[in-house]
């Protein structure tokens, strides 16, 4: 009898246990193309960030590409940045390879494990893709590709998931409806079909969501069941030649050439995005304004006013 009683307890504290069993979640601090090099204000942007996340407390921090060249002139950006006491993650933008620089240069100086990996934190299994492979050797300007090497390790990555999945890269792995001009990888409905005939097949290890950068849009859409989910630069928009604006002076424009380029934002943008089992992704909302003229003052295409602006919109989607 005595030992039928002991058998009864522990069982009661063992359904107890399955049935009080928190939720897993998680929270990530986000930003993405900080274009650390660009702005004569970096340094306050990269310290603005980092000190909110201190205060946050996010469980790891990720910048999603864009960040900054090899270069020891900048080498106190990066202190910043790793003076954050968590774990930090970063994704290889295009911009990661200016003046020349390697990719492998990058992922040194950066101290990545590789241009792509992976990793488990708290019951979810985070990817983080390169999309800047060559889709041939004789590929000119900014490659947007995953190619055929990656893409098989991407196959053998979520086979081996045991958790549900969160993919994270710098171009995009789906197309903007409606955008002006498309900035994510030349192969993105491989990787999609990849994403969706995983999910059929392993429902509960199934990617929930794909976010990404690049193109300095705030977007979100839901493809096949998986999120899709672009965040805004910390910096700025880019405008191109045909709406060159001085923004903050002539001393700044001599010495940061490309910012005049640009629509900067008055405040950095980053988020907090929260994930949780029970089927809810987070992201919280910061929004700031244009330094100086908005785009549509200087005749930009107002199509992209739905997508371009100094805003992360606070979102809660379900998975």
């Amino acid at each position: 009898m005595r030992n039928i009683a002991k058998l009864t307890i522990l069982l009661s504290v063992l359904c107890g246990a399955v049935i009080g069993k928190q939720p897993d979640k998680i929270k990530i601090g986000l930003c993405t193309d900080v274009h650390l090099p660009t702005m004569h204000d970096s340094e306050y942007r990269m310290t603005t960030f980092i000190n909110s996340m201190k205060a946050e407390k996010p469980d790891f921090i990720l910048e999603m590409g864009d960040f900054e060249i090899p270069d020891q002139k900048l080498a106190y950006l990066v202190d910043i940045w790793n003076s954050f006491p968590g774990e930090k993650f970063h994704v290889i933008g295009n911009h990661e390879m200016d003046g020349g620089t390697s990719k492998a240069k990058a992922v040194e100086y950066l101290k990545m494990k590789g241009p792509y990996y992976s990793f488990d934190r708290h019951g979810f299994h985070f990817i983080v893709l390169d999309g800047n492979d060559k889709k041939s050797p004789d590929v000119k300007g900014y490659p947007q590709f995953i190619g055929p090497e990656q893409v098989e390790w991407l196959k053998d990555d979520l086979l081996k998931a045991e958790h549900p999945v969160v993919i994270f890269s710098h171009q995009g792995l789906s197309r903007v409806k409606g955008a002006e001009e498309f900035y994510g990888i030349e192969n993105d409905k491989q990787i999609q079909k990849i994403l969706t005939s995983h999910n059929t097949a392993n429902p509960s290890h199934k990617v929930i969501a794909c976010f990404n950068g690049h193109s300095h849009y705030d977007y979100a859409e839901k493809v096949n069941g998986i999120w899709y989910i672009t965040i805004t630069s910390m910096a700025y928009h880019w405008l191109g030649d045909n709406y060159v604006n001085i923004r903050y002076s002539a001393e700044v424009d001599k010495n940061f050439k490309w910012i005049k380029y640009t629509a900067p934002f008055k405040e950095p943008l980053f988020t907090v995005v929260e994930i949780s089992s029970k089927g809810t992704i987070k992201i919280t909302g910061k929004k700031t304004e244009w330094v100086g003229k908005t785009p549509w003052e200087l005749g930009y295409p107002e199509t992209q006013k739905k997508y371009m602006r100094p805003e992360i919109t606070k979102r809660k989607l379900k998975f």
